[in-house]
Parts: C-alpha cells; sequence; structure tokens
C-alpha cells in the first residue's frame, strides 16, 4: 500500500447490534476497479445476516483495487477495497 493509499475499512460501517457476528457478504459493487467515486458516495452493498449495508467512500478518489468479490465471504475488520485520493 502506498503512502496516499485509503483502506475501505468493515468495521467502519458494522452495526454495533451485529459485534456477535463475525462474518458478511458484498452483496453489490457498484464502482468497478479505477472508477472514481466522492467521499459518501455508495462504493458497494454489504450484507450481515439478513441486513444489507450501504458502504460509503471514505474519501474522493479512485478505486485502484477491490479486494473482496461479489458475493465474497470476509470477515469484520476486513479492508474491502484501496483508495487513490484525490
Amino acid at each position: 500500500m502506498s503512502a496516499s493509499e485509503t483502506l475501505v475499512d468493515s468495521a467502519a460501517v458494522w452495526p454495533a447490534d451485529s459485534m456477535d457476528v463475525d462474518e458478511a457478504v458484498v452483496s453489490n459493487w457498484f464502482v468497478r476497479e479505477g472508477g472514481h467515486a466522492d467521499a459518501g458516495d455508495t462504493i458497494c452493498e454489504i450484507q450481515i445476516e439478513k441486513v444489507s449495508i450501504d458502504v460509503p467512500m471514505p474519501v474522493a478518489g479512485t478505486v485502484t483495487e477491490r479486494l473482496v468479490g461479489e458475493n465474497d465471504v470476509f470477515a469484520r475488520g476486513d479492508p474491502l477495497a484501496r483508495i487513490d485520493p484525490d
């Protein structure tokens, strides 16, 4: 990871009432690798048990790499994507 790169942290959007759940699934990606998004834009949707959660872009920039694919399981705290900030 370069000094300017930012990670999308799954723990930042994990709901407080789901702290006993350790895994989730990326159900949809809305921004492709190489795509740009503004801070706060929804870049993907995750599902924890039966709850869907929108994951916002932490900063304006380009999604350089999706670290978890659609329909892939990940653990709470795993990074979901790498961002090259503007």
